[in-house]
């Protein structure tokens, strides 16, 4: 799925079940250790499917630890994103020579729980995402703000390490399966970011390929 919104350098891997030959390798149990199961499963299924990704680029098995608020610790010269939800794992992996920083999230295509929207969205977006529900209600558009906003923040914390908040970005979709990040912090190293989004299969998705 995720695979259908990154551009070809991109290497892809995604589960939507956990196998049982999913494991961890040195380095990464720690961050897990007093974990419940879920959360236990889902770690360790993503980094299967980053490990599967990396083979695509040619790179060997290698650990990827938690960094730097939770970021994943790629090898040397790679660039990454991984997410996972409820039935959907995925990995997403590049060399560093071609892109400067990705950001994916998935997300299941649902309405967002009772008072997350007035949590993330800016005052402009409410109005701009009534006008999508009305001409295309068939796309849950208020999970797919949350979903996009996530891989902003992906994208963004890379290249600046530094915190955004859902205040930071002004969030404009195009039906037709992109979508615009306006950035409103200071020495924002890009005015914006440029996305794509996609539906199906009970899940939406977003990802963010910046150029070096």
């Amino acid at each position: 799925m995720i695979e259908r919104i990154l551009p070809a350098c991109v290497a892809t891997a995604a589960a939507y079940a956990d196998p049982p030959e999913a494991a961890l390798l040195p380095g990464e149990e720690d961050a897990v250790a007093r974990a419940v199961e879920k959360r236990r499963l889902e770690f360790t299924t993503v980094r299967w499917c980053a490990r599967r990704a990396l083979a695509e680029l040619g790179v060997p098995p290698a650990p990827i630890p938690r960094g730097e608020r939770g970021a994943p610790c790629w090898p040397d010269g790679v660039v990454g994103s991984m997410t996972h939800c409820d039935g959907y794992r995925a990995a997403a992996v590049a060399r560093a020579r071609e892109l400067a920083s990705l950001g994916i999230d998935a997300e299941p295509h649902a309405p967002l729980p009772d008072g997350v929207l007035d949590a993330i969205a800016r005052a402009e977006e409410l109005p701009h995402l009534d006008g999508l529900r009305r001409a295309s209600p068939g796309v849950h558009w208020d999970r797919l703000l949350f979903c996009a906003k996530e891989a902003v923040y992906k994208a963004w914390f890379p290249v600046t390490r530094r915190w955004l908040g859902f205040e930071d970005a002004a969030l404009a979709f195009d039906p037709a399966g992109t979508f615009t990040a306006r950035l409103l912090v200071r020495d924002a190293p890009f005015a914006s970011l440029d996305g794509r989004w996609t539906a199906g299969n009970g899940l939406i998705a977003t990802a963010i390929a910046v150029e070096p």
